[in-house]
């Protein structure tokens, strides 16, 4: 019987290793990235915050813009949901209904006080607003530009209550639910992220390839490019930008704008990594023989030299993502970037650079850990995928 069981171990042994060295480079990669428990948990929440982001109309029960706030309910802290209270148990979630009035603690400002015995449930899949998950509703400069359509338009929300508002993560100055607005931040920061993210991928792919192959004086003008734009500071350069955008521009040419901005001063890094491979790669002989067998630059280029270096693009496009977030979010943090009517973690960390808001309205951070989590999943990832993707990376440990 041991002999049987040594036999049929070596067997599945050799089917291992048959399975290990015919198997593709993205299945290699799958592989080694699941044996990472950390990135695998952090591609489980950045893939969680990505769907809050993309199903945030349907979570929210508001419009997260001023059309939608309560003037009831302004600077109102967070609702959470109960089950029971003094007053017995209940199978449906309910919050309790609130006042406003003026104190004489508060030297006759407003405040918000609850009625315990005001009971209002939740309600699930209730219609609200309407939204299109394909809105291009674009007033961009030009009447060539201007856009309008509208696709998959639904009203039907996730949850919502049968009178009053509900606020899960309270409300600011002006009434505007503070949990609506932070998934429209987070998809807002998403999208502007990935635009400047892909501009930045092409323009260094491009430019970094052509002046890695090619070299010579191409290479010298290109890099003399290069290093311009490394030179120009972001800071003054937005500064001067937001000096000079029209006011009457809407918030969508805004934000075109300025996603194209980031990816236009994003790309001089991953250009230069990959002119220094290209440099020392297109030497080795399995180049040579590709051009021997008539191959193009183009092909040379795209099937031998980029994929040998995979790993460095991956880590360089999931260190720069959350680089352009960060940027933005700095941005219309100090009023340079997206503002109000806006939804964008980087707007709505305005608020929290006030003492009166850290004293009173603590509420105000939560999106503040959506950022810093959002943050720190996409370099877990990264961190994880450059790992994956490097077959020297277990050598080295």
């Amino acid at each position: 019987m041991g002999f049987f069981l040594n036999k049929s171990d070596a067997a599945t042994d050799q089917n291992l290793k048959e399975a290990y060295f015919t198997a593709s480079q993205g299945q290699l990669i799958r592989a080694r990235y699941k044996s990472n428990r950390t990135a695998m948990f952090a591609g489980w929440v950045l893939t969680l915050m990505i769907l809050l982001g993309f199903f945030s109309e349907f979570l929210s029960p508001y419009e997260p813009t001023m059309a939608g706030r309560d003037k009831k309910y302004e600077n109102g802290p967070p609702q959470i949901p109960k089950f029971w209270d003094e007053n017995g148990v209940s199978f449906r979630p309910f919050i309790y209904g609130t006042k406003r009035e003026r104190s004489l603690k508060t030297n006759f400002r407003w405040v918000i006080s609850i009625d315990r015995q005001d009971r209002r449930y939740l309600h699930f899949f209730v219609e609200g607003w309407e939204y299109s998950y394909i809105n291009l509703d674009w007033d961009l400069p030009g009447e060539a530009f201007d856009l309008d359509v509208k696709a998959l338009t639904f009203s039907t929300h996730l949850f919502g209550v049968d009178k009053g508002g509900v606020h899960l993560f309270g409300t600011d100055k002006s009434g505007k639910d503070i949990y609506s607005r932070t998934l429209r931040a987070i998809m807002t920061s998403l999208k502007c992220g990935i635009m400047g993210v892909l501009i930045a991928f092409v323009l260094a792919l491009v430019i970094g390839g052509i002046s890695g192959y090619y070299g010579g004086w191409i290479d010298h003008i290109l890099q003399m490019i290069t290093d311009a734009i490394r030179t120009v500071p972001p800071l003054p350069l937005f500064m001067a930008l937001a000096a000079f955008l029209p006011q009457e521009w809407s918030a969508e040419a805004v934000f075109f704008v300025i996603s194209s901005i980031l990816g236009l001063i994003g790309w001089p890094t991953l250009a230069r990594r990959i002119r220094t491979h290209l440099l020392s790669e297109r030497s080795q002989d399995y180049v040579l023989a590709a051009q021997l067998c008539g191959a193009s630059s183009n092909h040379i280029i795209r099937r031998h030299l980029l994929p040998s270096f995979t790993s460095y693009i991956i880590v360089d496009l999931m260190i720069t993502f959350p680089y352009m977030v960060r940027l933005e979010t700095a941005l219309s943090f100090i009023g340079l970037g997206l503002i109000d009517p806006v939804s964008s973690l980087g707007s709505m960390m305005q608020n929290v650079s006030k003492a009166d808001v850290l004293l009173n309205y603590q509420w105000y951070f939560i999106p503040v850990i959506f950022f810093i989590v959002f943050v720190l999943a996409f370099v877990f990832v990264g961190d994880g995928l450059r790992d994956a993707a490097d077959p020297y990376s277990q050598i080295k440990k």
